[in-house]
């Protein structure tokens, strides 16, 4: 059973006015017009738009609580959850390309699949990839039982192939002196690339002085 709750990011226990929000701002941000040809965006909208429709009637949202509520009594395992599979047919894609990712759990009554939200316990997604970051496109999967309120969490991660081979290297080149985020032994964020370089310089500079002095 959908969670339509969850498509619009509310709590149960929503008022109207949360509701109407909420799909206005789902409305706006996966709007097909904004993002044409896209099948993940036109799929969370008409997800947004199906919750929206089931909630804001008072009788059809007083169904389905009921629905949901039987729903979630009558499917509660009191084992911790499990992932006994999380796969996906090619690791290496160019963007644009479709893969098919499958999964399959056990102990959990709610499985998310992200970016692509609530899933069943098990099943088989063929995703079209056009966009990555930093050349990685990264799916997660969430299995919770809420009973026993625990979560596992497995990640796969898609890495994006160049059909130019120059373009490919100049993204390993831009990611080599990427920045790093700030940290207490390197708080300006200088790229690991960098550190080295600057630590072979003075090293080499310590060399040369001891056997000048010699």
């Amino acid at each position: 059973m959908k969670n339509y709750y969850y498509f619009l990011g509310v709590k149960e226990n929503a008022s109207e006015e949360d509701i109407k929000k909420a799909y206005r701002k789902l409305s706006l941000k996966y709007h097909p017009d904004k993002n044409p040809d896209d099948d993940f965006f036109e799929s969370r909208f008409m997800e947004s738009k199906e919750a929206y429709e089931m909630l804001i009637d008072a009788e059809k949202r007083r169904i389905y609580d009921d629905n949901l509520s039987h729903e979630q009594r009558s499917y509660r395992p009191n084992l911790p959850p499990t992932i006994k599979s999380f796969a996906v047919n090619k690791v290496r894609v160019q963007k644009g390309e479709e893969v098919i990712i499958t999964w399959q759990t056990q102990n959990a009554d709610i499985v998310k699949v992200l970016p692509f939200g609530l899933q069943k316990g098990y099943g088989e997604k063929v995703i079209r990839i056009t966009e990555f970051k930093d050349g990685q496109f990264q799916l997660l999967l969430h299995v919770t039982n809420s009973l026993l309120n625990k979560t596992v969490v497995k990640a796969l991660v898609i890495t994006e192939i160049f059909e130019n081979k120059s373009e490919e290297f100049r993204s390993d080149v831009e990611n080599l002196f990427k920045p790093e985020k700030p940290t207490v032994n390197n708080p300006e964020g200088i790229p690991r690339s960098i550190r080295i370089l600057l630590f072979l310089t003075f090293l080499a500079i310590i060399l040369a002085a001891i056997f000048q002095n010699r």
